[in-house]
C-alpha cells in the first residue's frame, strides 16, 4: 500500500535493463481534475525528454481504491479513461502531449480516481552490445468528480503521534462528507499544542503550498476519513493537540 504523499514525493524505479545509455523524462502535471461533462471533461499530460537519445513511452491506467491513508491501486483498468496516444517516440528535447478524457459513467455519483503509470519502454539494442539503461515510471493522481457538488474537509480528531524517527507530531482524523474529493493543500492548518496544565506551547499555521511541500495534496476522497499524519515536530510528547482548517487565501 502506498499514501498518496509517498507517490507524489517519489519517483518509482521500476526495472533495469540492458542499453547503451540512460535517458530520462520529466512528466506534467502530477495531478489532474476532471468532470463528467463539459471541457472538464479531458485534461493534458505532457512529457518531456530531457536527454539526448531518443525516449519511447507507454501511458495505463488502473483504477484506486480508498483507504484509511489515502488511496491504493486495484491493478485494473475500467475503461473509463481514454488516453491518446497510447504509446509514442519522443526525441531529445522535445516534449509530447497525452490527452486523457474521461468516458465513463455521466452519472457518477461521487469521485473516482486512477493512476495514468507514464512508463519509460526499454530501446532495443544493436546486436552485441550491452549497457545498463535505468527504466522510470511516473504516476499521474486522475480524479474524476461529478458536477454541482464541492469538497467539506473538516477535522474529526487531532492526537499526538510518532514520525519514523519517534518524535511527537501531530496525528489528524480528517473526514470529507461530499461527493466530491477535495485537497488539504487547499486549506490552511492550523495546529496547537498544549501541555497537561492546558498551556498554550505550540502554534502553527501551515499555508497551501507548505502543506503540499510537507504532506503532500492530501487527497480526502468523496465521503472518506483518513488519517493524516503532519511531520511538523511538537515540542511534547504528552501534550494535547487542537487542529483547524480554513480557506487558502
Amino acid at each position: 500500500m502506498k499514501s498518496f504523499s509517498t507517490f507524489l514525493a517519489a519517483v518509482a524505479l521500476s526495472s533495469m535493463f540492458v542499453s547503451q545509455a540512460a535517458t530520462a523524462m520529466t512528466v506534467q502535471p502530477v495531478v489532474i481534475d476532471m468532470k463528467t461533462s463539459g471541457r472538464e471533461m479531458s485534461q493534458v499530460v505532457t512529457v518531456e525528454n530531457t536527454f539526448a537519445n531518443p525516449l519511447p513511452v507507454e501511458l495505463s491506467v488502473q483504477e484506486l481504491q480508498l483507504t484509511e491513508n489515502g488511496v491504493s491501486p486495484t491493478g485494473k483498468d475500467p475503461g473509463d479513461l481514454l488516453v491518446f496516444p497510447p504509446q509514442a517516440m519522443i526525441e531529445p528535447g522535445q516534449t509530447q502531449s497525452f490527452r486523457v478524457q474521461y468516458v465513463g459513467d455521466p452519472a457518477l455519483a461521487s469521485s473516482k480516481h486512477y493512476y495514468i503509470t507514464v512508463a519509460q519502454l526499454p530501446v532495443k539494442l544493436p546486436e552485441g552490445q550491452s549497457a545498463i539503461q535505468i527504466l522510470y515510471n511516473f504516476q499521474v493522481l486522475a480524479s474524476v468528480a461529478p458536477a454541482g457538488a464541492k469538497p467539506r474537509l473538516e477535522i474529526r480528531s487531532a492526537q499526538v503521534g510518532k514520525d519514523a524517527a519517534g518524535k511527537p507530531v501531530a496525528v489528524l482524523s480528517v473526514a470529507n462528507p461530499s461527493a466530491v474529493h477535495g485537497y488539504l493543500s487547499a486549506s490552511k492548518l492550523r495546529i496547537i499544542e498544549k501541555d497537561t496544565a492546558g498551556k498554550e506551547q505550540f502554534r502553527r499555521t501551515l499555508s497551501g503550498p507548505e502543506i503540499q511541500q510537507t504532506i503532500g495534496f492530501g487527497l480526502v476522497g468523496a465521503n472518506q476519513t483518513r488519517t493524516v499524519t503532519v511531520p511538523v515536530e511538537l515540542p511534547l510528547a504528552d501534550g494535547t493537540v487542537e487542529a483547524s482548517i480554513s480557506p487558502e487565501g
